[in-house]
């Protein structure tokens, strides 16, 4: 099924009622905010349909709607989502590739060009480049690189579910670019969280980069409610309650290994700080 752009409104116009019209005729569709503009996408075989349905209904006459034949539903599969959402997916294979090439956690030598500071072993320590050093000989990709380390199995998958089911709401209502800038800031901010709070140490993950993404959709999404950016009940909830739990020590001391807290705090803060700026600028555009 190809996905294609059916029509380009500006963000002023009310979508809201013929979206609920698409759902109810369960043809898949999704929306889009590019610039001023919101774009309404839909599988090819049916841009002619959609595009007549709301030139005749475009506020979705719930009365009316009853009346036209509803389109064969289809189910998108894993690769036609992940072409939509090629950013999301983007990430998740550079997090498998980059696992590949460091054993997940087990080759220090490749585990050396991701992490937040260069480091040399000797013995059983490593000793660390300091960040102005690093910076100064170019090593400037090292602010977002530690996001793409994993240690096990386990923090990738967990992560890499994460980070698929947060990124692609983001990239389906506000656009590939906009994931990209968000998931780069909320990395270079929990990645020098982590490092101010901890100092040199060795640390990675998606994990500061999904509590920004959690930040931005919970308050975006209460400025501006979108059907895209609606989370499964009681995700926002346990989320918050795991990052309180990590915070008490509790994990660590159960032997279940070292949480990056500050990466999540300043994740989580940083990305609620987005959402704000984000929702109460998509509000004004919606009430202008």
């Amino acid at each position: 099924m190809t996905i294609i752009e059916v029509m380009r409104l500006p963000l002023a116009v009310d979508l809201s009622g013929f979206v609920d019209l698409l759902q109810r005729l369960q043809v898949p569709h999704r929306v889009s905010e590019e610039g001023d503009e919101q774009v309404l996408w839909a599988p090819a075989d049916l841009a002619g349909d959609v595009r007549e349905l709301y030139q005749r209904f475009p506020d979705g006459n719930a009365e009316v709607a009853a009346e036209q034949p509803a389109p064969a539903p289809a189910q998108s599969s894993l690769a036609e989502q992940a072409k939509a959402c090629k950013v999301t997916a983007g990430v998740l294979l550079l997090c498998v590739i980059v696992a590949g090439l460091t054993g997940l956690g087990d080759n220090l030598n490749a585990i050396s060009w991701f992490t937040f500071l260069d480091f040399r072993v000797q013995g059983e320590y490593l000793h660390f480049t300091p960040l102005a050093q690093g910076l100064a000989e170019g090593q400037w990709w090292r602010l977002v690189s530690p996001m793409l380390l994993h240690f096990g199995v386990l923090h990738l998958a967990m992560n890499g579910l994460w980070y698929w089911e947060l990124g692609k709401r983001i990239e389906l209502r506000q656009g590939p670019w906009q994931l990209l800038g968000l998931t780069l800031l909320f990395s270079l901010v929990s990645n020098l969280a982590q490092h101010y709070t901890s100092g040199p140490s060795l640390f990675g993950g998606l994990s500061g980069v999904l509590y920004g993404l959690l930040g931005h959709v919970w308050l975006y999404q209460w400025l501006a409610p979108n059907r895209h950016f609606t989370l499964p009940r009681g995700v926002l909830a346990m989320m918050l309650v795991w990052l309180v739990v990590c915070l008490t020590g509790v994990v660590g001391q159960l032997g279940l290994g070292q949480i990056a807290n500050a990466a999540h705090v300043g994740g989580l803060l940083i990305g609620c700080l987005t959402g704000l700026l984000g929702g109460a600028l998509a509000r004004r555009k919606l009430s202008a």
